[in-house]
């Protein structure tokens, strides 16, 4: 199974994230700002990123998306966002799918698993 990093600055959707991946079989790290994901993206070293858009610090899921991918352009990035607005902006385009948040977890939880396959 992977090892994934989940970036949202909801604690609530971190916990239940960190749950629900993890019992898939998943080795979980969660971080609430770009800034704390960074750091752990660069320690870390993911296979997978789930990141949303809205964060709450002064940088957000957009300015994320882009130094990972100029950091390691073969992680593969889920961006999992409330606002499907985002998806029309070219930045959203560097990641490598659009989810748009729900209270069910299958749509994401398929796609995880179809991207980490896919980099096997």
């Amino acid at each position: 199974m992977g090892k994934l990093l989940v970036v949202d600055d909801d604690q609530s959707l971190r916990l239940l994230y960190q749950k629900e991946l993890g019992a898939m079989g998943h080795q979980i790290t969660t971080a609430a700002s770009a800034e704390e994901a960074r750091q752990c993206f660069e320690k870390e070293k993911p296979e997978l990123v789930v990141l949303d858009l809205k964060l709450t610090a002064e940088e957000g899921g957009l300015e994320a998306l882009r130094w990972m991918r100029d950091f390691d352009p073969r992680i593969p990035i889920v961006i999992n966002t409330a606002y499907p607005a985002y998806k029309a902006d070219f930045s959203s385009w560097l990641a490598d799918a659009y989810i748009v948040k729900s209270g069910n977890l299958e749509e994401l939880k398929a796609t995880i698993e179809k991207l980490l396959n896919k980099n096997q």
